[in-house]
């Protein structure tokens, strides 16, 4: 057990050290500028949808108040009964000088079903310009000038958003959100604070179209899950840069219990498993708060495991800050109170991951195999 004990004070150690970094790191990010653009490109920007989920009308119309001179608005859906087309109608009404195409087309043509909607939708841009934001994002009216501005330079092929969540009432929500943005949304800055971007996220993506087709369009990323992963590792390989935009959207997280939060996670957990095994293994050094549980439960109330755990709190409780001011977030001191639940919740959740390569996701069951794509699984 001291073995053990000490191998334990040790990632323990390495984690607040993590955690310090990461709130380095977001203190840098929140201090970055748009850079400015005279530039401003006719863009087509395509909003897959599927069902009313809180807020969506908010979210919808955040898109229609853009300060831009010239874009399209593409809204999709696979369902043509889709509850989501009454709120495109109503908005439809209130801007009606805006340019909007709803598309209603349930051809499936591969395993993703929000990409199926994608590639369906995208066949009616007509610009050169091509935004994809999902559904629960929600912007200021300057997004479309700050995330198109980077492709005014040739070299870069793709432009994304980090994003920040706010949550629906409730505690499963809340510990939602906190994953959004109390462990992914730094853990991707320390990410790209050690190598450049080579992928994407799937709050925002925006590119130009011959990128797009040169790669084989929508397409090529229909049958995985993390499309946006994999669409910006394409942008990489082709030897153009994925720019980080400065620009943080915020989405809605709505958990309606601890069951659907946790196959969310799982589900998230799973495809980050299967991209990137050997990162996901090691992630472990992100849980500093359980490590320090452990350690002290193993070698006792010593001074090195109560260094061990206060180095954590206080590393967590200045990434908490640095964070949620960089993402825009309120500073809600029950937040803080919910990290160590939060990192157990986090450990829980990557044990589990193990286990099995199942996800539910759009009411379906599949699998993901080792490249991350999906595959059907019979119920």
């Amino acid at each position: 057990m001291t073995f053990v004990g000490d191998v334990l004070v040790a990632l323990a150690f390495v984690a607040a050290g993590y955690w310090a970094w990461a709130a380095y790191r977001a203190r840098v990010f929140g201090r970055r500028r748009p850079l400015p653009s005279g530039a401003t490109p006719s863009v087509s920007v395509l909003k897959p949808l599927c069902g009313v989920q809180p807020g969506l009308y908010e979210t919808l119309r955040s898109f229609c108040s853009q300060d831009y001179p010239s874009f399209q608005l593409v809204f999709g859906v696979s369902d043509p009964g889709d509850p989501a087309v009454d709120v495109v109608r109503r908005l439809s009404d209130e801007f009606p000088g805006l340019d909007v195409a709803l598309v209603r087309d349930a051809h499936a043509l591969g395993t993703n079903p929000k990409l199926s909607n994608v590639v369906n939708i995208y066949k009616s841009a007509r610009h050169d310009v091509i935004v994809l934001a999902d559904s629960d994002v929600q912007v200021g009216p300057d997004y479309l000038r700050t995330v198109v501005a980077p492709l005014a330079d040739n070299g870069t092929g793709l432009v994304t958003c980090l994003y920040g969540a706010a949550p629906r009432p409730g505690l499963p929500s809340a510990l939602g959100a906190m994953y959004i943005n109390d462990w992914f949304f730094p853990s991707a800055l320390v990410a790209a604070s050690v190598r450049p971007l080579a992928y994407a996220f799937g709050a925002t993506i925006a590119c130009r179209r011959e990128v797009l087709d040169a790669l084989g369009g929508f397409e090529s990323v229909v049958d995985y899950l993390a499309d946006d992963y994999m669409l910006g590792r394409a942008v990489a390989e082709s030897g153009r840069r994925v720019a980080l935009s400065p620009l943080v959207v915020q989405i809605v997280v709505d958990e309606r219990d601890f069951s659907t939060l946790v196959s969310h996670e799982l589900r998230w957990a799973r495809t980050i498993r299967s991209l990137r095994p050997v990162g996901y293994l090691f992630s472990c050094i992100t849980f500093g708060f359980p490590l320090s549980l452990l350690a002290l439960a193993c070698g006792g109330p010593t001074p090195v495991t109560l260094a061990a755990l206060a180095a954590n709190l206080v590393a967590r409780v200045i990434g908490w800050h640095a964070t949620r001011r960089t993402a825009g977030l309120r500073l809600r001191v029950s937040d803080a109170c919910l990290l160590p639940v939060r990192d157990v919740l986090s450990l829980g959740v990557w044990l589990v991951s193990f286990w099995s390569r199942a996800v539910r996701w759009y009411g379906q069951s599949f699998t993901i195999d080792s490249q991350g794509r999906l595959r059907r699984t019979t119920p």
